[in-house]
């Protein structure tokens, strides 16, 4: 990824919004506004916002200095000198400044109809100008959430690091505004807790200083033409993501079954035996036979089978939509029978595409230029990007996807979009714009592509999309995985913040890879996995897999038929299955009304500063209570309970809220919490647990369930 030029370490003045200095003007202008009060003032100009419902608590204010600002490779000029007022509507205060270096800067302040701030920022001419940006004051005790679904920015294993400190709270941090893998959901959208939230339209890169170089300041800057950001008021934090949620657009309500058990493997060999030594006569792959029939028998309910790649023909196993027939034998018939099964079909896909595809998408000119990839260790094996902006390449990427939809695939999983797209400005896609304006957009028009096709194939949205990369206007078309998180506790505590944070964005619908994408085998272990299984029941996409290409009945340690955990997944599988409906319903506020499924506390009760303290805690949905224990060897929950009457899920105990009460969480349970006035009951959660027990120890014969089989 290139690197970006960093501005932080330049020297200029906190303002909350903007203060631009002026010289000739000395009154003061007010701009009409149902939500706040906004006062102008012209000499010294700085804008001061105030919400009514904060009890006229400003929330943004000026300062001696400007707030607004461009870079160039010289130097970071401030805006000073008022020019002349070019509106002063009382719903637009619009004006120029003249700059040190030549410039004249158009800044527009509106007041627009739904509440919302609007301010833009235009510097003429443009040449040599990297960035443009605005700082806004910092208050003491001011926390900041959102932007992006990593714990720290830069390479990914910094997120994991053993030890690392930073948690929901951004205050403290930079970033580069760029998707990179992997998590790989970024907004150029945050939210204070003093209940206000800033989003820059657009998708040119930027760069964030959440008061790290300055703690009484945030700034930010972004290329291209102009700074266009709203200010979207609260005044309640959640109010926020909620006015954000409707304003970019709403989030995708995926079908009810996306609420149930998804079960996949990262690369199915088809083995001539299966795990307990029984000879493979299966018509089809074994380890989805295997999968299938040992789910079934040990009464886990699935309702969604994974297959990843390789899963088609050619070196990649990703060649023109093309079954690998040694791999996946009868791949018709086998969709068909896992289908019989009650469960969807779910199959890998990327925007890269390999094999006679290629050639015939080079004939087209379907692809992006100079992202061809050429495997060094086998000359053959090369790939390139879709260019999703050529709308005859999207129609025909959709021909491509009829192939196996045509077989009974009903959901995707998407996967490396922002992986392999440049961010260079030498490259120009069909649309005219460059790699580098488009590289934070390729997720969303790969996503937007696969979506409007599988509309057009199906004549319905009961399907399923599922991104790992994500930008503004992707929350509109899928559901999304927190990307390739490792095993072991530092990857459970990375998922943990990652799903709120995609709460804070906007993006309501998310899962991981529980147990960890990948790692060393040692960290592959009962307890790291039973504590995963737990956090995953309480996201509202809970999906297993892969664990080194290993199933629960068959894992890489001693015993390997692990009967406890196969009893804590049933468990947890039960559970999620029985919230099925719960998990629909707050899918479907989070699309009507905006507010997300997983609600970290700082969210919902931001009055309650012990409750904002508590990032290891969120509520699932308006009535459940959850707290995730990711460390090792932890047997023991401080739970605070925020404002209200609550039941242990577990002894059904009450407590009142306002309080912190110690819970035992033995293996494998954690605490679990349910309003007393809610309907929600999840039975007797120690009975679930004690009867699969009971049916774990059972352990299935392949050659038994082999032969019952229906093929």
């Amino acid at each position: 990824m290139k690197s970006y030029k960093n501005f932080f370490g330049n020297t200029f003045l906190t303002l909350t919004l903007i203060a631009l200095l002026s010289c000739g003007q000395s009154k003061n202008t007010n701009l009409r506004s149902d939500n706040w009060d906004i006062r102008v003032q012209k000499q010294p100009i700085s804008i001061e916002l105030t919400q009514e419902a904060n009890g006229k608590q400003s929330i943004i204010t000026g300062g001696k200095k400007s707030g607004l600002f461009y870079i160039t490779d010289q130097d970071t000029e401030y805006l000073k000198t008022l020019d002349k007022v070019i509106n002063d509507s009382g719903d637009e205060f619009k004006a120029a400044y003249k700059t040190t270096d030549q410039r004249m800067a158009t800044v527009t302040i509106s007041s627009l109809e739904d509440g919302e701030i609007s301010l833009s920022l235009k510097v003429q001419p443009s040449k040599g100008i990297i960035r443009r940006g605005a700082s806004f004051k910092a208050f003491p005790g001011e926390s900041y959430y959102g932007l992006m679904e990593r714990p720290v920015d830069g390479p990914q294993h910094l997120s994991w690091q053993p030890g690392i400190k930073e948690g929901l709270d951004l205050r403290g941090q930079t970033l580069t505004m760029v998707t990179k893998p992997t998590p790989s959901i970024y907004d150029p959208f945050y939210v204070s807790s003093k209940g206000y939230g800033v989003y820059v339209h657009g998708t040119w890169p930027g760069e964030y200083d959440m008061a790290a170089s300055n703690e009484n300041r945030v700034s930010f800057s972004f290329e291209g033409n102009e700074l266009d950001m709203d200010i979207i008021p609260g005044p309640r934090p959640a109010k926020v993501v909620q006015n954000y949620n409707m304003k970019i657009g709403k989030p995708f309500l995926p079908p009810k079954w996306a609420f149930s058990l998804f079960h996949w493997r990262d690369d199915h060999t088809n083995r001539k035996t299966f795990f307990d030594g029984t000879t493979n006569t299966s018509p089809y792959n074994s380890e989805l036979t295997e999968d299938i029939l040992m789910l079934q028998a040990l009464d886990i309910p699935n309702k969604v089978y994974w297959v990843d790649r390789p899963w088609a023909k050619g070196p990649e196993g990703y060649s023109d939509f093309e079954w690998d027939t040694q791999r996946f034998p009868h791949p018709e018939q086998m969709v068909h029978w896992v289908r019989q099964k009650n469960q969807k079909f779910l199959l890998w896909l990327a925007p890269w595409i390999t094999g006679n595809m290629l050639t015939e998408a080079k004939q087209k000119g379907y692809l992006i230029p100079g992202t061809e990839h050429v495997n060094p260790k086998n000359p053959k094996d090369v790939r390139q990007l879709v260019d999703f902006t050529n709308p005859d390449a999207v129609d025909w990427w959709g021909t491509y996807l009829k192939k196996v939809v045509d077989d009974g695939v009903t959901a995707f999983k998407l996967d490396r979009s922002e992986e392999m797209m440049p961010d260079t400005s030498s490259i120009v896609l069909d649309n005219h714009k460059t790699a580098r304006q488009l590289h934070n957009k390729y997720p969303q028009l790969y996503l937007k592509a696969t979506f409007d096709n599988m509309k057009k194939i199906q004549g319905n949205e009961n399907f399923l999309l599922m991104p790992r990369a994500a930008y503004t206007n992707s929350r509109q078309y899928g559901v999304f995985w927190g990307g390739d998180i490792p095993a072991g506790p530092w990857g459970l505590r990375t998922a943990l913040i990652a799903v709120q944070r995609a709460a804070y964005m906007g993006f309501p619908v998310w899962g991981s890879d529980t147990g960890g994408y990948w790692g060393k085998k040692e960290n592959f272990t009962h307890e790291n996995l039973s504590r995963w299984l737990a956090f995953s029941c309480f996201t509202p996409i809970m999906e297993v897999g892969p664990l080194r290409n290993r199933a629960v009945w068959d894992m890489p340690y001693k015993p390997s038929y692990d009967t406890t955990l196969i009893a804590t997944y049933r468990t947890y599988a039960k559970i999620h299955q029985h919230l099925q409906d719960y998990s629909y319903q707050m899918a479907q506020k989070a699309h009507d009304q905006g507010l997300p499924i997983v609600r970290p506390l700082s969210m919902i009760y931001p009055d309650d500063q012990n409750a904002g303290q508590h990032w290891n805690e969120y509520q699932y949905g308006d009535d459940i209570l959850v707290g995730i224990i990711w460390q090792n060897d932890q047997r023991s929950f401080d739970m605070y309970l925020p404002a209200g009457n609550w039941r242990d899920a577990w002894t059904g105990k009450k407590y009142e809220g306002g309080q912190t009460v110690t819970v035992d969480c033995p293996l494998p349970k954690i605490p679990i919490f349910i309003k007393n006035n809610s309907d929600v009951d999840l039975g007797d959660i120690n009975q679930l647990y004690k009867e699969s027990l009971g049916i774990a120890r059972k352990a299935p014969s392949m050659k038994k369930l082999i032969k019952q089989a229906h093929f």
